[in-house]
């Protein structure tokens, strides 16, 4: 069953012009599920970042008292996501995070409203906002049993459909840096000085300050640690490339 709906959602998400689209797309998949209520959204606050992604069916007055708290960064079930690359359900937030009385106070107001159980998707991406995409049963009602590997493909297909239809999204291309270039603003990264970059790739120092002076010129930026950002930002890099072999996880 999740494989299935997962499968006919993606083919939809596919086509959606608009997020009014996107909206309707979930809220069928979700009443073939039986569930109530979704949210997916950007952890923001929105009164600073009005073109964030937020698109739900939650209860009239949720949203206007949600932004008016500016929950969109302290939200307990966001910062929950934040610490977890898997899908999770509400009732195991205490696991994932310490939970503050002023938390409380928003899961119960949630619970006011008519908010039940839900699952929530984290959905990240280096260099944008991060985000979710939670499901929401309506309150005293249990969720589906199989609701968890169902909502982790739903909540993704859905989360990158947004993606694509986003404005910042549709730019034009970024410039591109060479392959040596790459490789030495992820030493850089790594702390190296340019002798050291030189010694590390068998080419001479002043190559390298010209491999560098030539990359920021390229994607108009004025520091080295701007350079690695930029290209993080851009997944031109992982943070596993600018991290020294001694500190990363295997």
């Amino acid at each position: 069953m999740p494989l299935l709906a997962a499968s006919a959602f993606a083919r939809r998400i596919s086509t959606v012009k608009t997020h009014g689209a996107l909206r309707d797309a979930l809220a069928d998949t979700c009443d073939r599920m039986g569930i109530r209520y979704f949210a997916l959204s950007h952890h923001v606050d929105f009164s600073a970042s009005p073109r964030a992604v937020r698109i739900h069916n939650y209860p009239p007055g949720w949203e206007d008292w949600y932004d008016a708290n500016r929950l969109g960064l302290s939200d307990p079930i966001h910062r929950a996501s934040h610490r977890t690359a898997q899908g999770f359900l509400w009732r195991d937030v205490p696991q994932l995070i310490p939970l503050t009385r002023a938390d409380h106070d928003v899961l119960a107001r949630g619970r006011e409203i008519g908010l039940g159980e839900g699952v929530t998707i984290p959905a990240h991406v280096p260099g944008e906002a991060l985000g979710s995409c939670t499901f929401v049963s309506v309150a005293d009602e249990a969720l589906p049993d199989d609701v968890l590997p169902w909502a982790q493909m739903i909540g993704l297909f859905a989360f990158e459909g947004a993606r694509r239809l986003s404005p910042q999204r549709r730019r034009a291309p970024r410039a591109q840096v060479s392959d040596r270039q790459r490789e030495c603003i992820a030493l850089a990264g790594q702390g190296l000085r340019n002798h050291e970059i030189a010694h590390k790739l068998g080419i001479g120092e002043q190559t390298v300050l010209e491999h560098m002076r030539e990359a920021r010129a390229r994607l108009g930026v004025h520091t080295r640690t701007e350079l690695v950002v930029r290209l993080i930002a851009d997944g031109a890099l992982c943070i596993d490339d600018v991290l020294r072999p001694e500190r990363r996880i295997v």
